[in-house]
């Protein structure tokens, strides 16, 4: 028999019960370290901005689907297409606000860019193609209103900012040199759409609020609550969860 050295030290392993409340203690704190992430507010914002864009997006829909869609032709598919990727947009940008921790940034990237890239780009791709395919086959002119203009003026800062965004953290954001040259990158990304997010939401007000569609077929009140006071909300919400120290550019 091998002998034995009384003076060696062994890690003794700790019991059943203290282990788990290891765990148990390891998990709190974990916890406790993720609720910081949310400020005082950050809850209620959420839920009104969600509120408020679900509106937005439901009336729009019950509008175009009870007044004989199929009668205005590729038209039919523009406002719930372009409503639905507000919505997609708009919890994309909840999603990621409040992350902070590496953990949590992650597991945020992952739910922005399938709401936003994956989800909502094709949707306000097809949703304007839709209405510029109609307008050609009907003969008519292309952005003859401020709606259209602001419409075409967002779709390609739409194109930008997602090449912004995906170069920045695509395979390390080699795309922009890596490291902190892309996330510099990114900052502007953030930022910038911080600046879009309202002239979208202004071309929406403008679409169904002030168009010859929305006159025709919601009345005023409607049109206040879905297109005016439902878009103000979703705005104010989500810049009240703005965290201004993402966006150091010093």
């Amino acid at each position: 028999m091998p002998a034995h050295d009384e003076n060696t030290d062994y890690e003794l392993l700790p019991p059943i019960e203290e282990a788990q409340q290891q765990k148990a203690n390891t998990m709190g704190q974990e916890e406790r370290s993720l609720k910081l992430e949310g400020r005082n507010g950050d809850a209620f914002a959420w839920n009104a901005a969600l509120t408020a864009i679900a509106v937005f997006a439901g009336i729009t829909w019950i509008v175009v689907l009870t007044n004989s869609p199929t009668s205005v032709g590729w038209f039919a598919f523009h406002p719930p297409l372009q409503t639905l990727a507000l919505a997609l947009f708009t919890y994309g940008i909840l999603t990621l606000q409040p992350t902070s921790q590496p953990k949590t940034k992650a597991a945020g990237l992952v739910r922005h860019q399938i709401a936003i890239l994956c989800l909502g780009f094709p949707a306000i791709f097809f949703g304007t193609f839709a209405v510029m395919y109609n307008k050609s086959l009907r003969g008519a002119d292309h952005f003859t209103t401020w709606h259209g203009t602001f419409g075409i003026m967002c779709m390609l800062w739409i194109v930008l900012q997602a090449g912004l965004g995906a170069g920045s953290v695509w395979f390390g954001g080699t795309a922009f040199g890596g490291g902190a040259k892309a996330k510099a990158v990114w900052k502007y990304h953030r930022a910038s759409g911080y600046v879009l997010f309202p002239l979208l939401l202004l071309t929406a007000h403008l679409g169904g609020g002030w168009s010859h569609w929305g006159s025709k077929n919601t009345g005023f009140f409607i049109r206040l609550i879905a297109y005016t006071i439902a878009p103000a909300v979703v705005l104010l919400s989500v810049y009240t969860r703005v965290r201004l120290s993402k966006m150091n550019f010093s």
